[in-house]
């Protein structure tokens, strides 16, 4: 497995070197769909020029930036890591009689799982998603390394380096705050209290996560404070991030809505469009509490579809878990159609965005059209995953086979 590991980072590493020295280096580093204005390595360089002649960094348009192999090793670990928690929580279901008599095809198996760790490292590092995010020099991948350190952390049951990796990807860009709720939820499992409100010693847990989150966080806020000797970072990075005043075209959401809204229904669209991201936090925490890792997977995929600036590589760190969920597969429904609507949406971005700033045949219409079908195309995945998971949870309790009362063969409707 090591000497596999290994080749694959070796031909990612071959490849990129191999782009970086190509002439595409410079055509990716421009790309719309891989750096955005918060990712940006030209304004990152540009920020250090300015601090460098005694200007603060954000007192202009430019600056809003508060590994792919370190990512990697990372998940990798995490993928080996919740093979054991998966086996253990089969053998104690077992022996608890929690599962059906004839579930026996959808227990997970060590010959099928033993993969499972270089197949997440192979799809993150040669993801075209996760390359083109290295040969552009954005930060997202910097982003990426820290997210997926914390996810570590997490599973290893540390919860100050949790804390700490959490608050640095906060720090960062807001939006890792919405994975607070999965991190205690797992945190508590490996620490064996039981997930209830009502439980004394799990709120205190909660209480003392919040709290290290907090405080983490503020440092970092402070040291920013220190280093520029004033506040304005925060208008100019979470103000940047939550207000959308650049409406430069990306794979997200908002650019071309708000580019056609009327100013004085400005605020409320962006409250809307805002809380999608943390709006589903809450119930997902209810209904995936006894499955934290599903559940850390929905909501960097939720992040990935709804933040302000979203590129291409905030998509490729969850699809990097989609082989934890191999076991799913028989339980898709869409699965051909979303990846049609993926892959053809992927080729068509550049297309379109040359006919309609270069060649002036299209216009924003038809590029806003494409990034509506990614982003379709990634709610659907996510969806049918959901999907797939809870009929597998329900099939394991109730029975594969299952009967109706004239002993036909029953069909399942998840409402």
């Amino acid at each position: 497995m090591a000497a596999s590991l290994v080749l694959v980072m070796v031909v990612a590493v071959t490849v990129r070197a191999m782009l970086f020295r190509s002439s595409l280096a410079e055509f990716i580093s421009e790309r719309v769909e891989v750096v955005s204005p918060l990712n940006s390595w030209k304004r990152v360089v540009e920020g250090l020029a300015l601090l460098d002649l005694g200007v603060s960094p954000y007192s202009g348009n430019v600056f809003h930036e508060a590994m792919d192999i370190l990512t990697a090793l990372a998940l990798y670990i995490v993928a080996e890591d919740f093979n054991r928690v998966v086996f253990r929580k089969q053998r104690i279901a077992f022996e608890f009689k929690k599962y059906a008599c004839d579930v026996i095809p959808l227990v997970r198996t060590p010959k099928e799982m033993y993969h499972i760790p270089l197949k997440v490292a192979l799809f993150y590092l040669l993801n075209p998603y996760t390359v083109l995010t290295c040969v552009a020099k954005s930060t997202c991948a910097i982003n990426n390394a820290i997210i997926s350190v914390f996810i570590l952390a997490t599973v290893k049951g540390s919860a100050f380096i949790s804390a700490i990796f959490l608050a640095l990807a906060a720090y960062q860009s807001l939006y890792p705050v919405a994975l607070f709720a999965p991190a205690v939820l797992y945190l508590a499992q490996k620490h064996h209290l039981t997930v209830n409100l009502h439980n004394t010693a799990f709120l205190l847990y909660l209480v003392k996560y919040a709290v290290m989150f907090t405080g983490c966080l503020i440092i970092s806020l402070c040291l920013s404070f220190f280093l520029l000797s004033s506040w304005t970072f925060i208008p100019s990075t979470y103000g940047f991030i939550l207000s959308v005043p650049d409406l430069t075209p990306n794979i997200g959401l908002f650019w071309y809505f708000f580019a056609e809204m009327f100013e004085h229904f400005r605020l409320f669209f962006v409250c809307v469009f805002q809380i999608n991201v943390f709006f589903y936090t809450f119930p997902l925490a209810v209904k995936l509490r006894d499955h934290p890792m599903f559940f850390m997977f929905v909501q960097l995929a939720i992040i990935a579809i709804f933040k302000s600036y979203p590129t291409v590589g905030d998509v490729a760190l969850y699809m990097a878990f989609l082989p934890m969920w191999n076991h799913l597969y028989r339980f898709l429904r869409n699965i051909f159609v979303v990846s049609c609507m993926l892959i053809s949406s992927s080729v068509l971005f550049p297309i379109l965005w040359h006919l309609w700033i270069y060649s002036g045949s299209a216009n924003s219409n038809f590029y806003y059209a494409i990034t509506l079908v990614f982003n379709i195309g990634q709610i659907l995945l996510v969806s049918d995953y959901f999907y797939a998971f809870i009929r597998r949870e329900y099939h394991l309790v109730v029975g594969l086979h299952l009967k109706s009362k004239d002993g036909k063969e029953a069909h399942i409707v998840l409402r």
